[in-house]
C-alpha cells in the first residue's frame, strides 16, 4: 500500500473513531414493519434498475483502475459513518445526515447505490436502524434520489463554472434535504392525511424532520468539502485516475 493510500486509510480509520460510537435512537430511515407489504415490494422493484447499473458501474471504474477501490471503499465508509449518527429532534423524531453526495461527486449516482444498500443492510441488521422489509423505500430514497440530486447540482455548478468547493458543498447539503423530502413523499404515500390526502400529510413529515434536518445537511455540506479537500492534498492523482481534477474553480 502506496503512503498515500495509508494517508486515505487514515483518514477513513479517523472518521469510524470520532463518530464510530453512535448512542441509542429511533432513527429517520423508516423502520421495519412500518410499510404496508404491497409498498415494500414495489419500492424495492424501482430500486432494481438502479442497483444493476450501480454493479457495473462499479465493475468498470474497477476494471480501469484497481486503485480505485481505497477511494470508493472510503466513499462508503463515509455513508456508514454518517448515517449512522442519530440526532434527536425537537419534534419528538430523530434525522441523520447521509453522506452519500461524496460518492455521488466521485463516482456518479449509480455506484453510490450499491454503496448505499450495503451500509443500509448493515445498519437495519446491526444497529436496528431502519429495517429488512423497508430496504426498498429506504434505498431509494438514501442511495439514489439524493446522490442523483447531488450528482445533478454538481455538474450543473460544473458547467456554470462555480467553485468547485462551493459546488461540493452544495451537491452535498441538497442531495441530503432532498433524500429527506423523498423519505417524506414515501410516508405520506403510505399514510396519507384524512385532510388534504397525500400533501397535507407530506408536509407533516417534512415538518417533523425539517427543524434538525437543515443544520445537518449544511454539516453534511461542509464536511464533504472538507473531504474533497483533502482528498485533493494527499491522493490527487488516484482522483484524476476516476476522472475528479481541479479544472473547475
Amino acid at each position: 500500500m502506496s503512503k498515500k493510500e495509508k494517508g486515505i486509510m487514515k483518514l477513513a480509520a479517523a472518521f469510524a473513531l470520532t463518530f464510530g460510537i453512535v448512542p441509542s435512537a429511533y432513527a429517520m430511515h423508516i423502520m421495519e414493519g412500518y410499510l404496508p407489504v404491497g409498498y415494500c415490494i414495489a419500492w424495492g422493484a424501482v430500486c432494481v434498475p438502479f442497483l444493476i447499473a450501480g454493479f457495473f458501474s462499479i465493475q468498470k471504474t474497477l476494471r480501469e483502475n484497481r486503485k480505485a477501490i481505497t477511494v470508493l471503499a472510503m466513499s462508503g465508509a463515509f455513508v456508514f459513518v454518517l448515517s449512522s449518527l442519530k440526532i434527536p429532534s425537537v419534534t419528538g423524531s430523530c434525522s441523520h445526515m447521509t453522506g452519500t453526495g461524496l460518492g455521488a461527486i466521485l463516482f456518479g449516482p449509480s455506484a453510490v447505490s450499491i454503496l448505499g444498500i450495503i451500509v443500509l443492510i448493515f445498519q437495519a441488521v446491526l444497529l436496528a436502524h431502519g429495517g429488512l422489509t423497508t430496504l426498498g423505500a429506504n434505498t431509494f430514497s438514501m442511495a439514489i434520489a439524493g446522490p442523483f440530486l447531488s450528482f445533478g447540482i454538481y455538474k450543473l455548478c460544473k458547467m456554470l463554472k462555480v467553485n468547485k468547493m462551493a459546488s461540493v458543498f452544495l451537491a452535498a447539503t441538497l442531495g441530503d434535504l432532498f433524500t429527506y423530502c423523498i423519505t417524506s413523499f414515501q410516508l405520506a404515500l403510505a399514510y396519507p392525511s384524512e385532510m388534504g390526502g397525500v400533501g397535507a400529510s407530506a408536509v407533516k413529515f417534512l415538518g417533523v424532520f425539517a427543524p434538525t434536518q437543515l443544520p445537518l445537511a449544511v454539516i453534511e455540506g461542509i464536511l464533504t468539502t472538507v473531504i474533497v479537500m483533502t482528498l485533493e492534498t494527499y491522493a490527487l492523482p488516484e482522483l484524476k485516475a476516476i476522472g475528479f481534477t481541479r479544472e473547475v474553480k
